[in-house]
């Protein structure tokens, strides 16, 4: 599998499939698997309904009729041989034309069949396609049939995923040949594996899914190379968790009188009872050495940033530090004002007694508690004496609570003593960074909670979480009410009319509004944070901007409001600042880019209006959805889009629902599995080839335990060498680091 590809097609051939589809090896050949079969008795069966112009398509079709002409060129140049087809495949039919090639009429006479591959084009309502590569598909019946002319097809024909410059027929053509000289590997997968679970041998595999005799026998080569990859990566995944646990944490016991019981006392609310049932499982965790390794999931409002600080301030009681991770200076800014405010005097300390009350509406004289902490922001555009003193308060200890982005990260950032780790919205940032802080030497380690608001389905938890434990707040705070929500056509003017309407209401009603654009406006680039998702955008305009949007709803509908505008590359003073009048009320309609996508918590902000709706994912605008309905008044979303169709009708799906579960679930649905999969949210390949976290959930789950069984015996793969292999093949040197550390 590992034999550079040229030994098995040749230079040249080889050198085309490296120039255009990045294969390298055999292995890189055998492992890119065919999208769908074809028997030798039917025609392709393609859904004309699901094609768009500019579609490069690869199929199998009959020519119904085949005509050639010479034409003159204008100017009296050239004479010019148009060959014009009709051509079917099942219930698409296809205008076909080749320029110059007079033999297709006598080596592609009607009746005949062939594969033609090209773009789509469209006129008069008919498809078309212009100088279209095209491969005869051989009978067998003519001996005298030029080989570089046509293509013998097997009883069941592998139709592959193709490039414009790399047809399926070639890369038929070169697992036909390189399955010739194939010698059958030595299987990874320990013989009682495969036999408990069902499992053919991997050469096998590799020969029935690229030529099986009959449909029914590539099912079981599919079931066995999705299962290698599901057990490549549940390997990968507990290693990983071995990993964490090969160095102690610090143990963080609780205390009846500390930081933590004076912060139950003064809570202005019940906890919910999952609240109270997480809080006991962390409680438990930090007490002990063995590394906290969990993931905290709950819907949007559910409570997390209570619970992970109640987790803190236990680990601040034992004498040792707690981070706060968050992915944007907005959020982390937002994390540390209410961290403060929960926090009240007990998070002050190391200050003389004064008048505290920055955060607050009203200054009040307090007197700092002996048992108090300090809360620190650290971002990375802090002013130089701003960011010294984070730094020698993070250092010496005083900061108990450390709040940042990135910045935390680096290695000059240094800790008196590290006890927890939690990550705020872990999809933002990848595995390594997430273990830059753990992996620091010294003899402990610190425990590790990982949060995200968006619930996610189990399979996505097994599959870019498996190693982590899993904890669901699956019950919202009482007094939440459902958000109501409504999909907008921005193209009928009298609906969106009422929409700002329905703002100046809420705004007259003594409450506030956000808008959301998916971009900033100006010419420079915009990173991550500031961009919407983009999963059916409009490709007739730009999406809306904050700038130009705010200025027209200023001079517009919304004239006379106090309009503010908020996105990613403001100055840090200035973002914090608009956030602070935000949220002192002194700010009717925040104009804002995603960066108020998490952690913002406004309960004065009653209706969200989302523009370009349809550019964003289905989490994305749960989570703006969420920056509403954090109070005890009934709000209002509107996801705005002037797209029309499938767009609007997703919309409508998501407006129905206000349950995050279902929504993730809905996500799942409508994402594809490399979405779901990425690198900034697994920290390993964008994509898995063969698994779907949709569709595998039982293998997902058997490779789990065969994992988990494995490397109990065998943590670095030391005695299984070709399950190393398996695992580098799946997840990457990157994802793989387990296996040289223990």
């Amino acid at each position: 599998m590992d034999s550079p590809l040229a030994e098995a097609i040749g230079g040249r051939s080889a050198s085309v499939l490296r120039k255009h589809l990045d294969m390298h090896t055999v292995g890189d050949l055998l492992r890119h698997l065919p999208r769908r079969y074809e028997t030798t008795n039917d025609l392709d069966k393609v859904d004309p309904r699901d094609l768009a112009v500019g579609d490069h398509v690869n199929v199998i079709a009959e020519v119904r009729s085949a005509r050639g002409e010479r034409k003159f060129r204008r100017g009296g140049g050239k004479q010019l041989h148009i060959t014009t087809m009709t051509v079917a495949a099942g219930a698409l039919e296809l205008s076909v034309t080749f320029f110059n090639q007079p033999w297709r009429v006598r080596t592609m006479p009607v009746g005949s069949r062939a594969f033609f591959a090209g773009k789509l084009e469209k006129f008069r309502d008919r498809w078309q396609l212009g100088s279209p590569r095209a491969m005869r598909i051989s009978t067998g019946d003519d001996p005298t049939e030029p080989d570089d002319e046509s293509i013998k097809l097997p009883p069941v024909t592998p139709i592959y995923p193709a490039t414009k410059d790399v047809q399926t027929w070639e890369l038929l053509a070169a697992v036909r040949q390189t399955l010739d000289v194939f010698d059958d590997p030595i299987d990874p997968v320990p013989a009682e594996v495969r036999e408990r679970h069902g499992l053919i041998d991997l050469g096998r595999a590799l020969r029935d899914i690229h030529l099986p005799a009959t449909l029914e026998a590539a099912r079981p080569a599919m079931r066995r190379l999705t299962w290698d990859e599901a057990l490549g990566l549940q390997l990968a995944l507990q290693g990983e968790r071995l990993n964490a646990a090969t160095r102690p944490a610090p143990a963080c016991p609780r205390t009846d009188d500390g930081l933590a019981a004076a912060f139950d006392a003064r809570l202005p609310f019940e906890l919910t009872g999952g609240q109270r049932r997480v809080g006991e499982e962390l409680a438990t965790a930090l007490a002990g050495t063995t590394p906290l390794n969990r993931l905290l999931q709950g819907d949007v409002g559910s409570g997390k940033t209570v619970v992970a600080l109640r987790a803190m301030l236990q680990v601040v009681d034992a004498g040792r530090q707690a981070v706060l991770l968050a992915p944007t200076e907005v959020l982390a800014a937002q994390h540390a004002r209410s961290l403060r405010a929960m926090l009240g005097p007990l998070g002050r300390g190391g200050e003389p007694a004064g008048l505290f009350g920055a955060d607050a509406d009203e200054p009040v004289e307090l007197d700092p508690d002996e048992r108090a902490t300090r809360v620190v922001l650290l971002t990375g555009s802090l002013a130089a004496k701003e960011r010294k003193q984070a730094l020698l308060d993070v250092q010496s200890g005083v900061a108990g609570i450390v709040v940042g982005t990135h910045a935390v990260i680096q290695e000059k950032v240094g800790f008196a003593d590290l006890g927890l780790l939690v990550v705020d919205e872990q999809h933002r940032f990848g595995v390594r960074q997430r273990d830059e802080l753990r992996s620091r030497p010294g003899e402990t380690a610190p425990h590790l909670l990982v949060m995200t608001a968006t619930p996610i389905p189990r399979t996505v938890a097994l599959t870019v979480y498996g190693d982590l434990e899993n904890s669901v707040l699956d019950e919202l705070p009482a007094g939440r009410k459902p958000i109501d929500t409504h999909a907008v056509p921005g193209g009928r003017p009298k609906w969106l009319a009422r929409v700002w309407e329905r703002v100046r209401e809420e705004v007259d009603a003594g409450h506030q509004a956000y808008v959301v654009c998916p971009r900033i406006g100006d010419d420079g680039p915009a990173s991550e944070e500031e961009e919407g998702g983009g999963a059916d955008g409009d490709e007739r305009r730009p999406p809306l901007a904050t700038l130009e949007v705010a200025e027209l709803l200023a001079t517009g509908p919304l004239a006379g409001l106090r309009l503010e505008v908020l996105h990613g590359r403001l100055p840090a003073e200035q973002k914090d600042d608009v956030m602070r009048r935000f949220s002192a009320g002194d700010v009717d309609v925040l104009v804002s880019t995603t960066v108020i996508e998490v952690g913002v918590d406004v309960p004065n902000a009653t209706v969200i209006v989302v523009l370009d709706a349809e550019r964003f994912g289905v989490s994305q605008l749960h989570q703006l959805r969420g920056r509403v309905g954090r109070g005890d008044t009934a709000s209002s979303c509107f996801l705005v889009s002037e797209v029309e169709g499938p767009s609007m009708e997703r919309l409508q799906r998501i407006a129905e629902i206000h349950d995050g579960f279902a929504m993730a679930d809905l996500d799942l649905e409508l994402r594809s599995e490399g979405d779901v999969l990425g690198t900034e949210q697994a920290g390993r390949r964008k994509t898995l080839r063969f698994l779907s976290v949709r569709r595998h959930l039982e293998e997902i789950t058997e490779a789990r335990e065969v994992a988990r069984t494995l490397l109990a015996d065998d943590p670095t793969l030391a005695h299984h060498p070709r399950l190393a292999g398996l695992v580098r093949g799946v997840v990457g040197d990157e994802g793989a680091t387990f296996l040289d550390k223990l």
